[in-house]
């Protein structure tokens, strides 16, 4: 069984123009092809740059970022208190009013100290700027290596300035060393962000860059199998300009540069809407969908790689959205956070400035006892940390 799934899921019909089969593809004459074989070595590089990210992360990012002005974030340690600590990791980090109700009666707290130890363990899952920096700082320095190597394999080549050179001889196209290595580079690259992306802080658009590594995937391998390779590169390479200055952004953001960050943003704006929503749809779709048809007749490889760029186009579609309306906070407000950032990101500045008004008024208000009580005016009271719900300051 195992054995005629094989031979169809590589039935030539799926994979290449009609008349031509996996035969008309083995190396000759000099010229070296692409072959599925090959990906097998994404499986290590995958493997060796989350090995490569955790030694960059932490001996070279987190002290560039302290130089630069980014402060490990000091957090409040909560109480180890099994009963909250079960409802927190079972039930919910948000309790409705009712729950805090009950949750008062089974520890002997007062509603204010539940609430505040929701807020403090809250906040001890959530992400730092420090963690946020050298996340973006690991991926800034992926794409100027990645985007430069693709200038370089790209620069010289007649199909990089005249897409119709792209399908010129298809699919009987020599494989380039550059070629592979681009290809094998940024799949592993790619592989390693899905292993990490339920690791890394998530955001609001967490599915929608699940979708974008496994269609990004699947396109690659299946560019790669079906000699789509010249095609592949310039999608890649698309990607990339626009990448480079969005971590870039972020990164200032984090050290709070604002000057720096908003006006990388802004070029980064430019940048992506030319070439995810011009360059992309109206060159690199357009070449894929009209010129095929002109050399041979469409098959079943050609309507899915099609398919791919739509997903992809429509991703780019969702997020300009989210960059036009991060650009008209800009002008028309102040930018303060990303967009895609998470619910409980933005909700910790002010969870952090009721813990701190909190604190104060506690502190106003012992200073105040304290000095009734030294005057004789008053007996000290019961301090407002006080574990039994039925104690009231008066």
């Amino acid at each position: 069984m195992l054995g005629a799934v094989y031979e169809w899921f590589w039935w030539d019909r799926l994979w290449l123009p009609e008349n031509l089969t996996w035969a008309d593809l083995e190396d000759r004459e000099g010229r070296v092809y692409a072959k599925a074989s090959h990906l097998y070595a994404a499986a290590p590089f995958t493997v060796g740059f989350l090995l490569v990210r955790f030694m960059f992360e932490r001996w070279i990012a987190t002290p560039l970022a302290l130089k630069a002005g980014v402060k490990r974030r000091s957090r409040v340690q909560t109480e180890n208190i099994p009963v909250l600590e079960h409802y927190y990791g079972k039930q919910s980090r948000q309790p409705s009013q009712a729950d805090v109700t009950g949750l008062c009666k089974k520890t002997g707290l007062s509603v204010r100290e539940v609430e505040r130890w929701f807020r403090r363990r809250r906040r001890l899952d959530q992400p730092g700027v420090l963690r946020k920096f050298t996340e973006a700082f690991w991926r800034f320095f992926f794409y100027v290596f990645a985007f430069c190597g693709g200038i370089l394999a790209l620069y010289d080549k007649e199909w990089f300035y005249d897409t119709k050179e792209i399908w010129r001889g298809f699919p009987k196209q020599s494989m380039l060393d550059s070629q592979y290595w681009y290809y094998i580079l940024e799949m592993s690259f790619y592989g390693s962000l899905l292993l990490r992306v339920a690791f890394d802080i998530k955001r609001k658009d967490f599915r929608e860059q699940i979708v974008h590594h496994c269609a990004t995937l699947v396109l690659l391998s299946f560019s790669w199998c079906a000699n789509y390779i010249r095609v592949g590169t310039l999608v890649m390479l698309v990607h990339d300009a626009s990448d480079v200055l969005l971590e870039s952004a972020k990164m200032f953001n984090y050290a709070k540069w604002e000057r720096t960050c908003q006006g990388l943003f802004v070029l980064f704006a430019v940048v992506f809407m030319w070439t995810r929503l011009v360059i992309f749809p109206f060159w690199l779709i357009h070449c894929a969908w009209v010129y095929p048809p002109l050399v041979f007749p469409p098959f079943f490889g050609y309507y899915f790689f099609n398919a791919m760029l739509l997903v992809l186009q429509a991703l780019h579609v969702f997020w300009a959205y989210l960059i036009l309306r991060m650009v008209q906070k800009m002008l028309f407000g102040q930018l303060l956070k990303d967009e895609r950032s998470d619910d409980a990101e933005e909700t910790e500045d002010a969870e952090d400035a009721e813990d701190a008004e909190e604190e104060e008024e506690e502190s106003h208000y012992r200073g105040v006892v304290k000095a009734k009580g030294q005057n004789g005016c008053s007996e000290l009271l019961p301090p407002l940390d006080t574990h039994c719900p039925s104690k009231t300051v008066y």
